[in-house]
């Protein structure tokens, strides 16, 4: 269907493949690996022309199902982890990250496998807020409103991206150690401002290094693993393993150096694939595979402009238009693979719309259980797409993330759909805002969205609007 973006949109979305049910007694372990502002075009899964190795993820895409149509709830980290955690739509909440912007009672993926039975760990990058701030907060005392404040058993990590200070580990709700030193912003000159290891000044922890952040979060998720086998091994487990990579600073260690054709970033791609076969060998060893649930995606698009295509030949979102904080599908479709074996087929495609919001009633359908009426107003349960069953209709209705809303093959964007990175830093240029009203795009016939048809489609633009508004006004996508 379209040659130049092959796997892109080819598949078919119903494989055809009755399933049965899932028993209590069969549910998964579910490890939930999130990358951090990987592109779509970075898996050579998903782009034969991917100059980042990643023959790990790739293997698990072939022992599993990859979706082609999936979509993370923002076009960057903070959106993003919101709706992956709560199944709400981030437009419903304000993000502001002085605050822990999941109110207290409700639901989250981690809170609901956790009454279900199992224990349940966030490894990584929170990027959710904690009360009162991860700045101005006394070190010395419990940090509230975190992971543990939200499901999880336990937690080890950072409150948000690895450029933006202070810098310093915490461990369930206490700062493992204050950051009482200063480092110096750091910068690669040859590269936009907030590429290459580029990160912001400010207050840093004794002992914290850039460079030994992804290794730590992918020993402590293994060490989580593999404690819970030993101690709990009949009770089934959660591990969400946040990276901060390839997220800014592109900090590749040792044997990764130079082993892409995309610089510092193809490189460090090369790593978080090596990761995520560090975590898939730890099953296999622990002979824990068979019964576990793997799901691999990225939180948002990259940062990667048109010059990095050029300089590189690398595409990162390969031919999709845009890039993080953007509207455009650059920005928010994602790679997303999900592999248990006996239960997924191995090298199944999927083209069925999914999104990140949607994970909180798919883990309901898969354990059992049923949501609270307030929670996951805008999560689908998609197992049945994960697992290959027979349906006749798209299980979602429509599709929002930012300022965009999708039904079909239609999408519309409110306004433009370039964002403020890419008005920033294009060209190193500040860019103004474009005046348009809205961009209409055919997905099925226009996938890299050039073709904006907003002037000759007055009704679908006004059906589309309507839908959002409705979406709005009821509070809630999903049916009751």
């Amino acid at each position: 269907m379209f040659s130049s973006c092959g796997v892109l949109l080819g598949a078919c979305a119903h494989s055809g493949n009755r399933t049965t049910p899932v028993k209590a007694a069969q549910r998964p372990n579910i490890v939930l690996i999130l990358a951090d502002d990987m592109g779509y075009g970075d898996p050579g899964c998903y782009n034969p022309e991917s100059k980042t190795p990643t023959p790990n993820i790739d293997r698990l895409a072939g022992q599993g199902v990859q979706f082609t149509d999936a979509h993370s709830a923002g076009p960057w980290c903070v959106p993003s982890r919101y709706g992956l955690m709560t199944g709400r739509y981030p437009f419903r909440t304000k993000l502001d990250l002085q605050h822990s912007l999941i109110e207290p009672d409700r639901t989250t993926i981690a809170s609901l496998l956790k009454e279900n039975g199992y224990r349940t760990a966030c490894i990584g990058k929170w990027h959710l807020g904690f009360e009162g701030g991860a700045e101005k907060i006394d070190f010395n005392k419990p940090m509230r409103g975190g992971p543990v404040d939200h499901g999880f058993d336990y937690f080890f990590g950072m409150h948000a991206s690895l450029d933006i200070p202070p810098y310093y580990y915490i461990e369930n709700d206490r700062c493992v150690a204050a950051p009482t030193g200063h480092i110096a912003a750091s910068h690669s000159p040859d590269l936009t401002p907030i590429q290459g290891a580029f990160w912001r000044e400010g207050a840093i922890a004794p002992g914290f290094k850039h460079d030994e952040v992804l290794p730590m979060f992918t020993q402590k998720a293994v060490d989580f693993i593999r404690n819970h086998v030993a101690a709990h091994g009949d009770e089934p487990f959660f591990t969400y393993l946040a990276l901060a990579a390839p997220h800014t600073p592109w900090l590749p260690t040792g044997r990764f150096k130079g082993v892409s054709s995309a610089d510092g970033y193809g490189d460090f791609v090369a790593q978080v694939d090596a990761a995520v076969a560090t975590v898939l060998e730890t099953l296999e060893v622990l002979g824990a595979a068979e019964n576990t649930l793997v799901l691999f995606s990225s939180d948002n698009g990259p940062v990667w402009f048109k010059t990095d295509v050029e300089r590189f030949g690398h595409r990162s979102t390969y031919c999709l238009r845009g890039m993080k904080s953007d509207a455009y599908e650059g920005a928010h479709r994602m790679p997303f693979i999900a592999r248990w074996p006996g239960r997924i087929k191995a090298g199944a495609v999927s083209a069925e719309t999914i999104c990140f919001t949607d994970m909180l009633a798919t883990f309901a359908a898969l354990v059992g259980a049923d949501l609270p009426e307030n929670a996951g107003e805008d999560s689908y349960n998609v197992l049945p797409a994960l697992v290959g069953a027979r349906y006749d209709s798209p299980i979602r209705q429509g599709l929002v993330v930012d300022s965009s809303i999708r039904k079909g093959d239609w999408k519309f964007i409110f306004g433009d759909g370039e964002g403020g990175l890419s008005r920033r830093y294009s060209g190193n240029e500040p860019r103004k805002p474009r005046d348009i009203p809205g961009e209409l795009f055919n997905l099925r016939e226009d996938i890299g969205e050039t073709n904006n048809l907003y002037d000759q489609n007055p009704a679908i633009v006004a059906e589309l609007t309507a839908l959002m508004e409705t979406y709005r006004r009821q509070g809630r996508s999903v049916p009751r």
